[in-house]
């Protein structure tokens, strides 16, 4: 079973990353997982401050960053005790995105978390291109933290296509949130449905088809539950007809969901090149939290 080791959390010291922060203490408190609260001094930031007052001496730098580490260090005293974990501190300057990216990779980390909203940089996390570039340049999990971490997950909506990554999604998804109930999900439509439609084929016919592509989801989600060796108890097999985006989000309101585990792609040729486009949908339209899986590169091509 995937487990979670090392977990780097990427904050702006903003009320709202407080959110992600809390997260990643609770989730290394539940999984054991080694915990680093890492914080970017944006070069952005200081370029502009270059402008304003001609010159920024490595004296004012240094004062950010002592103060950025005195911050942090209090997160880390009070969140710890409360969640039975620990962190570790990371302070960076340079470009966010690719200073998150590399501390990622030099940590060796199994996740990292971010929050939805913030100031600066991770306030724009979400919006055009910035989730995308990051998503797209890493190969680790990505959780975007949106709501304030109450308690541990407890019901968790894990969306599959049978691609490749789908046995990563739900073992991630199983790892992040050990205790919760999970929803294993696959929403479906008929190829050229709307065409066959308009074609005149026949209703009784579509519905026939449609009644077996139910069938055939539920037993593959019965094998996919085996093949991960997820408890029967603990997990359960859901299909429905429509749109991926618009069920995928409908479900996460009507199950009550408050995390949403799905893959970075789908199957289509096109989805390989870009962040795949129901998971773009989910990342802006969710209520809940959503963790982001890359398909694991061994797998890629199979």
């Amino acid at each position: 079973m995937t487990q979670i080791k090392r977990i780097l959390a990427a904050t702006d010291l903003s009320a709202p990353a407080r959110h992600a922060v809390t997260r990643a203490f609770r989730i290394a408190g539940e999984t054991g997982a080694e915990l680093t609260l890492l914080h970017v001094l944006n070069q952005g930031g200081l370029e502009q401050l270059r402008r304003l007052l001609g010159t920024v001496s490595a004296g004012v730098e240094q004062r950010l960053m002592d103060e950025a580490r005195e911050r942090l260090a209090m997160l880390t005293a009070e969140l710890g005790p409360l969640h039975g974990s620990s962190a570790g501190i990371a302070l960076a300057s340079g470009r966010v995105l690719s200073a998150i990216l590399d501390q990622a990779d030099a940590r060796g980390a199994d996740l990292i978390v971010v929050g939805a909203r913030g100031e600066g940089y991770l306030g724009r996390l979400l919006i055009g291109t910035t989730s995308e570039r990051l998503l797209r340049r890493t190969l680790r999990p990505m959780l975007v933290v949106k709501q304030t971490p109450h308690e541990a997950y407890r019901r968790v909506l894990v969306p599959v296509d049978f691609s490749a990554c789908s046995t990563q999604v739900l073992r991630l998804a199983r790892a992040v949130a050990p205790g919760a109930e999970l929803i294993l999900f696959h929403a479906f439509e008929a190829p050229f449905e709307a065409k066959l439609r308009y074609a005149g084929v026949e209703e009784e016919t579509l519905n026939r088809y449609l009644i077996a592509a139910r069938r055939d989801a539920l037993a593959r989600l019965q094998d996919l539950s085996a093949e991960v060796g997820l408890d029967v108890g603990r997990v359960r097999q859901h299909v429905e007809h429509g749109d991926a985006s618009r069920v995928i989000l409908a479900q996460e309101q009507e199950l009550d969901c408050d995390l949403i585990v799905m893959g970075k792609h789908g199957q289509g040729m096109m989805e390989e090149l870009l962040l795949g486009s129901v998971t773009k949908h989910v990342l802006a339209e969710s209520v809940g939290d959503v963790l982001v899986v890359n398909q694991p590169p061994a797998e890629k091509g199979s």
